[in-house]
């Protein structure tokens, strides 16, 4: 019986390329000198930190763009508040989404049955959804339905079995 998993990752060699570049680009940019703006990769997370909102906003616009050319959907990418930081600076955190979430899996699987296509079945298993059916052809209708959702998270689709 065919099936393929639906999976929600970041490729994070591209996240950290895209935070270097960005980091390169601030400390090179006539705007950025001397105000002490920066961007960190940690684990899960890029903190972002400058020393006025306005500032922030175009630090994160910076981010954005260098992800956004690296191929790395910015549906993983989920911005905090921003918050008030030491010596009158701003800080925000942005997480970096993978997996799929419960609720996620949920309109993920409510999205399959919607579509309606006979013998085609999903079932949410850890971080992943698996969708089975008995013929090729439903799963690749259900490949492109789900594409055409807006879900929120990156979707991406793998380990395709006949």
């Amino acid at each position: 019986m065919p099936s393929f998993d639906v999976t929600s990752e970041l490729d994070l060699q591209e996240v950290r390329n895209a935070v270097d570049q960005a980091a390169r680009e601030v400390a090179t940019r006539f705007d950025f000198k001397g105000t002490g703006a920066t961007i960190e990769l940690t684990e899960k997370q890029v903190e972002l930190h400058a020393p006025t909102e306005d500032r922030l906003r175009a630090l994160v616009q910076v981010l954005e763009e260098k992800l956004v050319k690296r191929n790395v959907s910015l549906k993983g990418v989920h911005f905090g508040k921003v918050e008030e930081a030491s010596k009158g600076t701003v800080r925000q955190v942005a997480e970096l989404q993978s997996g799929i979430s419960a609720d996620h899996a949920k309109q993920i699987n409510k999205a399959v049955k919607d579509l309606g296509a006979k013998g085609v079945t999903s079932q949410a298993q850890g971080e992943q959804v698996r969708v089975t059916g008995k013929k090729r052809d439903d799963l690749q209708a259900v490949i492109a339905h789900l594409k055409e959702q807006d879900l929120g998270i990156p979707l991406q689709f793998g380990n395709f079995r006949d």
